[in-house]
């Protein structure tokens, strides 16, 4: 079973570890003491959680058979005359698009704008994270 320590578990959900001691303190979210007293939460448990987290119906059209959406703020805008490149950053996620000009004032995108990328793709790789920091998804026995 992988689990991870509160720092680990807010850097996967994209907040603080205080924010996440609070879904702890509050039973939000579920957390063990391990066996050096640190709290722990089961990744399946985590895993859960942020699939709660995510399901918000305000930022989901009914209409799209697309489900990666990641909301974010606008923070570049390069336009020429006929093609638009336009940055996002969602969390700790750069997302970068290039779209027509035109979409770009249509959507009034101007850089500290709120905006939503939708991916829709028929190859997404998946790769396996090495861990960066020491015991990171750490497995039990």
């Amino acid at each position: 079973m992988t689990v991870f320590r509160i720092s680990e578990a807010a850097e996967l959900l994209g907040v603080s570890a205080d924010t996440v001691r609070r879904w702890v303190d509050a039973g939000r979210l579920t957390a063990v003491r391990d066996e050096h007293g640190h709290r722990a939460i089961d990744g399946v448990d985590l895993a859960g959680f942020a699939r709660a987290q995510a399901a918000d119906p305000e930022d989901r059209s009914e209409a799209s058979s697309a489900r990666n959406r990641l909301r974010g703020i606008v923070t570049a805008v390069v336009k020429d005359t006929v093609m638009a490149q336009v940055d996002i950053q969602a969390g700790p996620f750069r997302v970068v698009s290039l779209m027509s000009r035109e979409a770009v004032d249509d959507l009034d995108l101007e850089v500290g704008s709120v905006a939503i990328a939708v991916i829709k793709s028929t190859t997404v790789v998946v790769e396996r994270s090495a861990p960066t920091v020491a015991n990171r998804g750490r497995t039990s026995s």
